[in-house]
């Protein structure tokens, strides 16, 4: 039993280890077309001022209205590529940035320009109900 817990753990490490790397790479690169990047309480501030439009999508995955959109996300993300970045913040593994954007409810999407919040959509909206919103806030 033991033997499966360390396992496990080395797995968790190598995982964390490969996330990180992927994060850099992409960090570096600029911005990736169609990619939904991970969100973190250490890396928000860096993607915000990375991007001039950014989109994050505040879920958890016991969250069913959450699960709906992750989706649309995701097409939306392909969509908009090479204009706007899009990532996914885990809620419930990154507490500040719940606390600092003051999110009670999710699904919440954050809406970024020019390293500011300029919008915000909470609920499970239809895709062309997020797209509005996603271009009213950015002003397009």
């Amino acid at each position: 039993m033991s033997n499966d817990n360390s396992e496990e753990d080395e797995l968790l490490r190598l995982r964390e280890k490969r996330l990180r790397e992927m994060e850099e790479m992409l960090h570096s690169c600029g911005h990736t077309p169609g990619v939904v990047r991970e969100v973190t309480d250490m890396n928000i501030a860096d993607l915000i001022q990375a991007h001039r439009y950014l989109v994050v999508d505040c879920w958890a995955e016991w969250c069913g209205p959450c699960i709906k959109i992750g989706p649309v996300i995701e097409e939306l993300a392909g969509e908009f590529g090479g204009t706007i970045a899009f990532g996914k913040c885990d809620a419930d593994m990154n507490r500040d940035v719940m606390r600092t954007y003051q999110i009670s409810a999710i699904p919440t999407l954050l809406f970024f320009t020019d390293g500011s919040l300029s919008g915000r959509l909470t609920g499970a909206y239809p895709k062309d109900s997020i797209r509005s919103s996603m271009l009213r806030a950015f002003g397009l």
